[in-house]
């Protein structure tokens, strides 16, 4: 299985995963804070959503032929759809979060292999299409996490973990000055579940700054 496919099915897991644990939601649960500073229940459930939308926008343009952009009025567009609908009630949210990853797992299905060799452009820069996958699996299991119900960064599975733990230390590695190469000493301390936390910017390892890898 290639990496292309193992993405994909890690999409459609954590897809299952988190309309598991959306089940019941309540209005009063959507309303309080998430993880992420000044943002509730609601803003993230919304931005999950919203992230499918600016997914269908490249995956459409590399149907066509065409490089499009994730958001095409940029950041602000992201931020202005995420305020306008995190004050929606829990059943609304949940039903866009599953419907958005329903259309989402739909146009993974009908991708031709000429638009899987495609480019997209996404908030902060271009994205190759075959990255896509594994993009929408970090975006559902790291913010489900942030969500800050019964979900945490232990919960992640094993092979996401070790997936993201080979990308980000590749990413580590290029950023850093010729010749210095592999995590700090500290981060390979720890075990994989919390390394992988702090190399996504959700856990703190003592004795070293924050990773700082995704913006």
């Amino acid at each position: 299985m290639d990496e292309r496919q193992r993405d994909l099915e890690g999409v459609l897991r954590a897809h299952r995963t988190l309309a598991e644990h959306l089940v019941g939601l309540t209005d009063e649960t959507v309303r309080r804070p998430s993880r992420l500073p000044d943002w509730s229940v609601g803003h993230v459930l919304t931005h999950i959503a919203r992230n499918v939308d600016g997914l269908l926008n490249m995956i459409a343009g590399a149907m066509r032929g065409d490089v499009a952009h994730m958001y095409p009025g940029g950041l602000e567009q992201r931020a202005a759809d995420i305020a306008a609908g995190a004050q929606r009630p829990a059943q609304e949210l949940v039903a866009d979060v599953a419907s958005t990853s329903a259309a989402l797992e739909a146009a993974f299905a009908s991708m031709t292999d000429a638009a899987w060799q495609g480019h997209g452009v996404a908030a902060f820069g271009p994205v190759a299409m075959t990255d896509v996958p594994g993009r929408r699996r970090r975006e559902v299991e790291v913010h489900h996490a942030d969500l800050g119900l019964s979900y945490t960064w232990r919960d992640w599975p094993a092979d996401y973990v070790r997936s993201e733990i080979q990308r980000l230390t590749m990413l580590w590695n290029s950023r850093q000055p010729m010749g210095l190469t592999g995590l700090p000493a500290a981060a390979l301390a720890v075990d994989e579940h919390h390394r992988a936390a702090w190399l996504l910017g959700r856990a703190d390892i003592d004795g070293l700054e924050p990773a700082r890898l995704l913006g």
